[in-house]
């Protein structure tokens, strides 16, 4: 018979991520971050390959991210609510960790196993700030995806890709809970 966790349960029963622009000071430091980090790390990653990393991004380097992301809107001939959109969380933001893929070369597990090792990796950084008692909130938009602002920003590989950026701080305002899947209409029960 297992041995439940009632807690651990009811914490991802419950779990909310908190909108990153309510997030606000303070931030974890570096010693509170650490466990957090340490925590996504125990994500499942096929047999010990690590196909992702952490790069933590204090306010100064969040402040960098925004005039990259405003360049990098201005030479793809963004509108100006794009522009915005793709600089806000950077601006906004006090701290955030990008989470970062990064296959490793293997026979055995193929890239896209080791994306989705990234984005567990990225979940469990969330849950991990969340449990710790911190605000935070996984976002992505255009510059995760813009090849040009990723290398520039964080010195990406051609090899990797960027999974999201995780938010951290303290929660300012609790988020209202919001309607949560129909858990019976996304089930297929197979029994033979």
């Amino acid at each position: 018979m297992p041995t439940p966790n009632p807690a651990a349960l009811d914490f991802l029963l419950t779990r909310r991520s908190r909108p990153a622009k309510t997030l606000g000071l303070p931030v974890p430091d570096r010693a509170a971050l650490r466990p957090l980090l340490i925590a996504a790390a125990r994500t499942p990653d096929h047999g010990k390959l690590e196909p992702w990393r952490f790069v933590v991004l204090e306010k100064p380097a969040l402040a960098r991210l925004a005039e990259v992301a405003d360049r990098r809107a201005t030479a793809l001939g963004m509108d100006e609510q794009a522009r915005a959109k793709g600089r806000q969380q950077f601006d906004q933001g006090q701290l955030a960790v990008a989470v970062v893929a990064s296959p490793k070369p293997s026979d055995k597990v193929p890239p896209i196993e080791q994306t989705y090792s990234a984005g567990a990796a990225c979940l469990a950084l969330l849950n991990a700030a969340l449990a710790a008692g911190w605000g935070a909130n996984w976002l992505s938009g255009w510059p995760s995806h813009d090849r040009a602002f990723v290398t520039e920003a964080l010195d990406l590989a051609p090899h990797e890709t960027l999974v999201g950026f995780v938010h951290i701080g303290t929660e300012t305002a609790a988020p209202p809970d919001r309607p949560r899947p129909d858990i019976d209409a996304l089930t297929t029960w197979v029994a033979s």
